[in-house]
């Protein structure tokens, strides 16, 4: 069987943790930021880790995992 390629979406925008959850970054930060309150703003810095009942559906596109 030939192997099963990753979405190359998900290697861009998705990585694991060490203990398998899957990491990712803060929703509502692409634009409109002077409607968002300097609190909201601060809180969706850096990086998030996803539910499972979200995480569940990017590992189906990574097979084996991320690096």
């Amino acid at each position: 069987m030939p192997k099963m390629k990753t979405k190359s979406g998900v290697k861009k925008r998705f990585s694991v943790t060490g203990t398998g959850k899957i990491k990712s970054t803060q929703a509502g930060k692409r634009h409109g930021m002077s409607k968002r309150t300097k609190g909201q703003i601060r809180n969706q810095r850096g990086t998030t880790v996803m539910p499972e009942c979200d995480a569940g559906i990017v590992r189906q596109f990574i097979p084996y995992g991320l690096k």
